[in-house]
Protein backbone atom coordinates (compact mmCIF):
# COMPACT_ATOMS: atom_id res chain seq x y z
CA UNK A 1 0.00 0.00 0.00
CA UNK A 2 1.14 3.23 -0.90
CA UNK A 3 0.83 6.54 0.91
CA UNK A 4 1.42 10.18 0.69
CA UNK A 5 2.98 11.94 3.30
CA UNK A 6 2.99 15.99 4.00
CA UNK A 7 5.84 16.40 6.08
CA UNK A 8 6.25 19.64 8.40
CA UNK A 9 9.60 19.57 9.96
CA UNK A 10 11.08 21.61 12.82
CA UNK A 11 7.38 21.47 14.48
CA UNK A 12 6.73 21.95 18.27
CA UNK A 13 5.21 17.94 18.60
CA UNK A 14 4.92 15.24 16.39
CA UNK A 15 1.89 14.41 14.95
CA UNK A 16 0.11 12.71 12.41
CA UNK A 17 -3.15 14.08 10.32
CA UNK A 18 -5.45 11.71 8.25
CA UNK A 19 -6.28 14.19 5.59
CA UNK A 20 -8.23 11.88 2.93
CA UNK A 21 -7.70 8.52 2.20
CA UNK A 22 -4.34 7.09 1.68
CA UNK A 23 -3.04 10.99 2.44
CA UNK A 24 -1.33 12.14 5.62
CA UNK A 25 -0.31 15.39 6.98
CA UNK A 26 2.87 14.63 9.52
CA UNK A 27 4.64 17.33 11.97
CA UNK A 28 7.78 16.36 12.95
CA UNK A 29 9.78 17.91 15.95
CA UNK A 30 13.51 16.96 14.09
CA UNK A 31 15.06 19.60 11.46
CA UNK A 32 15.79 18.02 7.91
CA UNK A 33 19.39 17.87 8.03
CA UNK A 34 21.16 14.71 7.00
CA UNK A 35 17.87 12.79 6.64
CA UNK A 36 16.67 13.29 9.97
CA UNK A 37 13.33 14.34 9.44
CA UNK A 38 12.92 11.04 7.63
CA UNK A 39 14.29 8.63 9.95
CA UNK A 40 11.61 10.93 12.28
CA UNK A 41 8.90 9.86 9.74
CA UNK A 42 9.46 6.17 9.40
CA UNK A 43 9.29 6.14 13.46
CA UNK A 44 6.00 8.30 13.89
CA UNK A 45 4.22 6.43 10.98
CA UNK A 46 5.33 2.80 12.41
CA UNK A 47 4.10 4.03 15.83
CA UNK A 48 0.39 5.69 14.21
CA UNK A 49 0.11 2.06 12.40
CA UNK A 50 1.36 -0.10 14.79
CA UNK A 51 4.16 -1.98 12.69
CA UNK A 52 7.58 -2.11 12.55
CA UNK A 53 10.15 0.36 10.97
CA UNK A 54 11.32 -1.77 8.65
CA UNK A 55 8.02 -2.09 6.68
CA UNK A 56 7.96 1.60 5.85
CA UNK A 57 9.76 2.50 3.02
CA UNK A 58 9.73 6.24 1.55
CA UNK A 59 10.06 5.78 -2.17
CA UNK A 60 9.93 8.57 -3.12
CA UNK A 61 10.69 12.87 -2.28
CA UNK A 62 13.52 12.09 0.00
CA UNK A 63 14.47 15.36 0.13
CA UNK A 64 10.96 17.29 -0.69
CA UNK A 65 8.21 18.11 1.83
CA UNK A 66 5.55 15.67 0.23
CA UNK A 67 6.73 12.08 -0.13
CA UNK A 68 5.31 8.34 -1.06
CA UNK A 69 5.62 6.38 1.48
CA UNK A 70 5.39 2.34 0.90
CA UNK A 71 4.31 0.06 3.68
CA UNK A 72 4.91 -3.39 3.17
Amino acid sequence: MRIYIKVSPRSSRNLVEKTAEGEYKVKLTAAPVDGEANLMLVKVLAEYFNISKSSLVIIGGKSAKIKIVEIR
